[in-house]
């Protein structure tokens, strides 16, 4: 059984329902290890979008009650994020994790939302279309590949522009693993059409 990381080129990218998407696909658990904001919840927006009787949705390590980058939510809630607390889940299923962010936010002064990777992690980036995108993803994979990581794929969200994912194919060689498209509605039944149309590309990574 495998780990998947899913982490983004920044914020509202689509990470959360990629993630739901690789967690139906591969019928394997879910974890976010540091929530900010409490009104609606990444690990209950999974839940209520994966439609399985494998999946388990693990508690987070920390959940901070303000929607800001871990760090600051946690000064706000007088709390000091300390990795050796973030444990993975024991399970004997994948489980897919889900990052907060960009690659570098801040969990304290120190570390970042990298540090959580492992190297055996099978890492899952999630790029946007927006002005700026193509520079934000070609950083992502840097920071990734100067740490000693490799990704394993981009999964495009929204990407309208012409050439944009052909260009980052070409200068990072990083693989596209699929393309969602702009729905008018995220549900189920959506993300389970995706998770059939990525489940055999995501099993052979």
């Amino acid at each position: 059984m495998g780990s998947y990381f899913i982490t983004g080129i920044g914020t509202d990218v689509g990470k959360t329902v990629v993630a739901a998407i690789v967690t139906q696909a591969l019928k394997a658990d879910y974890w976010k290890p540091v929530q900010s904001g409490l009104d609606t919840t990444d690990k209950g927006t999974v839940a209520s979008l994966v439609d399985n009787d494998q999946s388990y949705f693990h508690e987070e390590s920390y959940r901070l009650n303000t929607p800001m980058s871990p760090h600051k939510s946690a000064e706000i809630d007088n709390v000091l994020i300390d990795l050796q607390q973030i444990k993975r889940p024991h399970t004997n299923n994948h489980l897919v994790i889900e990052g907060a962010g960009g690659l570098l936010v801040p969990l304290n002064q120190d570390k970042t939302i990298a540090d959580l990777i492992l190297p055996d992690d099978k890492i899952i980036v999630v790029s946007s279309g927006y002005l700026g995108s193509i520079n934000h993803t070609l950083l992502t994979v840097e920071s990734l590949k100067s740490r000693g990581l490799t990704c394993s794929g981009i999964i495009y969200n929204h990407v309208d522009l012409d050439g944009t994912i052909e260009v980052i194919e070409k200068m990072t060689g990083v693989p596209t693993l699929g393309h969602l498209k702009k729905e008018n509605e995220i549900n189920k039944q959506i993300i389970n059409q995706y998770a059939q149309e990525f489940k055999e590309t995501l099993h052979s990574l």
